[in-house]
C-alpha cells in the first residue's frame, strides 16, 4: 500500500520527493495525519457501527393498534358516460355478506341520483389500486433503507423501489403507472402518489422506539384534505428479538423452548394450493334487471380457474376459496352501477392476543374489487370482465408462489 503526503496529488514525481523538505517545521503532525489515514484503510469500522436506517427491517402489521376506517377513500366520481364500463375507487374490506358500509346483508344497494364527473379508465384504475392498497395493507413489510433508494417488499414479493430525492418518477402498481415522490423528512420517509389532477396519496413512514414500531400514516388528499388511516407493524422474526417489558430476565424454561418456526418465504400462504372453492352471493333484483346472472357468474369464473389447473368446488366456502359479491343500484337515467368484489379466504388457526388457546379463523389471503357504470345491454358483460380480470389476477399470483 502507497501513502501520498498531503496536498501531492497531482504534482509530478520530482515535485512530491521535495515536499516534506520544504515544511520540516511540522514533521510530527504530518506523522499523525499519515498514520491516522492509514489506520483508516487497514482497520475500517465495524459495521455495526455505521449508521442503520430506523426504518430497516421485517416488520408485521398488528391491526388490533392500527386505526384503519373501512371506507377510507376519495369521495366517488362516477363515471357519467351511459356506455362506459370504466372502474372507480377502491376496494371494500368487508367478508362474505357484508355491504360496503359494513354492516351484515347481501345486495342491497340503495338507489337515488348520483352527482356526475367524467373520470378516464386510466384514472379510475389509479383510483381503485391505490384505495385497495389503503383498506387492505400488506400484512408483512421488509423495508431495505439504502441512501439512494429505498426498496419495499409485501409479504406476496411484490417489490416498490423509490428514491427519496423529492423528484417525481413513475412506478408500476399492477400494471398501471403512477407518478410518485419521496423524500426524507428527518428520520421520515414521505411518499406521495399522484393518482390524478388534485387526488394525491400521502404515506407517511416513521419508527418508535419504545416499543418499537413502524407507524405508516396514510392520507387521502383531495383538494388538500381527505380521510386518514394508521398502520402500526411491529418488529418481525428477522428484525428484532422480542424481551419482556422492563427487560426483566426472561426464565430459563422459555429460554429452553424452541422458537416458532413458519414459511417466512413471500408467497408462501400461496404454495401448494391446487384445489379451490368458489362462491357467488345471490343478486339483487336491480343486478337481474341490469342482466347480471349468477350461475354466468360463477360459470365463467369457475372455467377460467379450471383453465389455469385448479380443481373447483362450485358454490363451496370450505377450506380455501373465492367469493364473488356484486351490488347493483340504477341512476335516474336507467345508467345501471355495480360494486363487485372478489376475496380469496382460507381458514386456520391463530393465536390471538386477547386468547388462551388457538381458535378457527377466516383469512383474506387477496382482495381486489371495483366500481362501473354502463347502460344495461353492455353492463353484464363489464361486470364479468372485470371479476375475471381479479380472478386471472389471484392465479397469476399463485402460479408466481409455486414457480
Amino acid at each position: 500500500m502507497s501513502v501520498h503526503w498531503p496536498g501531492t496529488h497531482g504534482l509530478p514525481t520530482r515535485d512530491r520527493a521535495t515536499v516534506g523538505h520544504r515544511d520540516m517545521g511540522r514533521p510530527f503532525l504530518l506523522l499523525c495525519c499519515v498514520t491516522a489515514a492509514a489506520a483508516r484503510v487497514l482497520f475500517p469500522a465495524p459495521a455495526n457501527a455505521q449508521d442503520v436506517s430506523p426504518l430497516a427491517g421485517v416488520w408485521t402489521l398488528n391491526r388490533s393498534l392500527s386505526q384503519l376506517p373501512p371506507e377510507i377513500g376519495f369521495d366517488v366520481n362516477w363515471i357519467s358516460s351511459p356506455g362506459s364500463a370504466g372502474q372507480s375507487a377502491g376496494s371494500n374490506g368487508g367478508g362474505r355478506g357484508r355491504r360496503a358500509s359494513g354492516s351484515g346483508g347481501g345486495n342491497r344497494g340503495s338507489a337515488g341520483s348520483f352527482p356526475t364527473s367524467r373520470e378516464s379508465y386510466e384514472d379510475a384504475r389509479r383510483v381503485q389500486l391505490v384505495t385497495a392498497e389503503a383498506r387492505n395493507p400488506p400484512v408483512r413489510l421488509m423495508v431495505v433503507d439504502a441512501a439512494a433508494a429505498v426498496t419495499i417488499t409485501n409479504e406476496l414479493g411484490q417489490s416498490r423501489r423509490l428514491h427519496p430525492n423529492g423528484r417525481e418518477e413513475p412506478i408500476e402498481i399492477q400494471g398501471a403507472s403512477i407518478a410518485v415522490t419521496a423524500k426524507r423528512d428527518g428520520d421520515r420517509l414521505v411518499v406521495v402518489y399522484l393518482v390524478e389532477q388534485d387526488r394525491e396519496v400521502r404515506y407517511t413512514y416513521s419508527r418508535s422506539v419504545s416499543p418499537a414500531q413502524l407507524i405508516v400514516e396514510v392520507q387521502f388528499l383531495q383538494h388538500g384534505a381527505g380521510d386518514k388511516a394508521r398502520l402500526v407493524y411491529e418488529p418481525g422474526v428477522e428484525t428484532e428479538a422480542r424481551t419482556p417489558p422492563g427487560g426483566a430476565a426472561v426464565p430459563a424454561s422459555a429460554r429452553d423452548q424452541p422458537a416458532e418456526i413458519f414459511d417466512a418465504r413471500p408467497g408462501a400462504e400461496l404454495r401448494g394450493l391446487k384445489s379451490l372453492g368458489i362462491l357467488v352471493e345471490d343478486l339483487s333484483t336491480r343486478a337481474v334487471a341490469c342482466g347480471l346472472n349468477h350461475d354466468a357468474i360463477e360459470g365463467a369464473l369457475s372455467k377460467r380457474l379450471t383453465d389455469a389447473g385448479f380443481t373447483v368446488r362450485k358454490n363451496s366456502d370450505e377450506d380455501t376459496y373465492v367469493y364473488v359479491n356484486v351490488m347493483t343500484t340504477t341512476l335516474s337515467d336507467g345508467t345501471c352501477v355495480s360494486r363487485y368484489d372478489a376475496f380469496l379466504y382460507t381458514h386456520a388457526t391463530a393465536n390471538l392476543s386477547y386468547r388462551d388457546q388457538p381458535v378457527l379463523v377466516q383469512v383474506s389471503l387477496m382482495h381486489r374489487g371495483g366500481i362501473g357504470s354502463s347502460a344495461p345491454t353492455a353492463h353484464a358483460a363489464a361486470v364479468a370482465r372485470g371479476l375475471e380480470n381479479y380472478v386471472d389476477l389471484f392465479v397469476t399470483q399463485i402460479h408466481d408462489a409455486n414457480k
